[in-house]
């Protein structure tokens, strides 16, 4: 049996800093059936020079157009892949991820989506930490945080196309979103392998407007579980308070900020009250034996 097409879409604007390597590292893999998109928005600094070096190895298309979600699709309405997946322009993979990829999900038919280990890296490639994905997946953790990095996820053509593609009204948490709405009618297979490196800066934009990346997401909780859980209250909260961005500069544990999420988070899940209360007043307990607030989501992480 031949080895099934797969198709990876970069979607980057003004992104010849890091794109380069992260060409690289697509076009280096030991698959042998590849197709490789790069939907471009329009840049202005040297990354059409980059694209252009690699003639017939990619395709690339440079348009306006909506950001990250509506990039990514117009890339997947571009493809031919039985196996999907995007990486955006900044992360990389690790060798032979594609492989290891495919070969889960050819053992593995009843499974829509396959995703494996990520390692947080910095702009120098220096590993910070491994994302905190969960294996096995649990559909309820969704409740909670994004378990699942995003460069670290394939997914087979038809289940991304009965997904209705990515909700290009969002400019973060899209990725998020696409994994809640995912889970309520496919399985995802984890794998322990680390398949992906995710790429954490300053000027990645989702720490750069930390503020609407709480509020998009917080939105999603309420869209697809009607409650909004205390670590985001809080985290949500601490941001407003010190604009500390919660990755590179950690959270920084506050007993006022922890009482004001109660009357913010009762206001949040009014409807839901019981619940929040009940979370809350759990984690005040803790607190009190010496873990004074919520820990950081890892769905915090930024997505591009």
């Amino acid at each position: 049996m031949s080895e099934p097409l797969v198709s990876i879409v970069t979607p980057c604007l003004n992104a010849s800093r890091f794109l380069e390597k992260t060409i690289q590292s697509v076009l280096s893999q030991d698959y042998p059936r590849l197709e490789y998109i790069v939907m471009d928005g329009g840049s202005s600094d040297r990354t059409l020079e980059i694209l252009q070096k690699y003639g017939a190895r990619l395709k690339y298309i440079s348009a306006p157009d909506a950001g990250v979600a509506d990039a990514v699709n117009r890339g997947f309405l571009q493809s031919h892949g039985s196996i999907f997946a995007w990486l955006s322009a900044d992360d990389l993979y690790f060798p032979g991820a594609i492989r290891k990829a495919v070969e889960r999900l050819r053992a593995d038919p009843g499974a829509g989506v396959v995703y494996g280990g990520a390692a947080w890296v910095d702009e120098h490639q220096a590993v910070l930490g491994r994302y905190p994905t969960m294996a096995p997946f649990r559909a309820e953790f969704l409740e909670q945080e994004c378990v699942i990095c995003q460069p670290a996820c394939f997914l087979r053509r038809e289940t991304f196309e009965r997904a209705g593609l990515l909700n290009s009204r969002l400019k973060f948490s899209f990725d998020y979103d696409l994994w809640i709405r995912l889970s309520r009618f496919t399985r995802f297979a984890a794998m322990d392998d680390l398949l992906a490196m995710s790429r954490m800066h300053r000027s990645n934009i989702t720490l750069r407007q930390r503020r609407e990346v709480f509020e998009e997401t917080i939105g999603l909780f309420r869209q697809h579980y009607g409650y909004i859980p205390l670590p985001w209250i809080y985290c949500y909260l601490s941001f407003l308070r010190d604009g500390r961005d919660q990755f590179f500069e950690p959270l920084q544990p506050s007993k006022a900020v922890f009482w004001s999420s109660l009357w913010t988070g009762s206001y949040y899940n009014r409807r839901r009250l019981g619940r929040y209360w009940r979370e809350w007043f759990s984690n005040f307990a803790s607190g009190e034996r010496g873990r004074p607030a919520p820990a950081l989501p890892a769905g915090l992480v930024p997505a591009r």
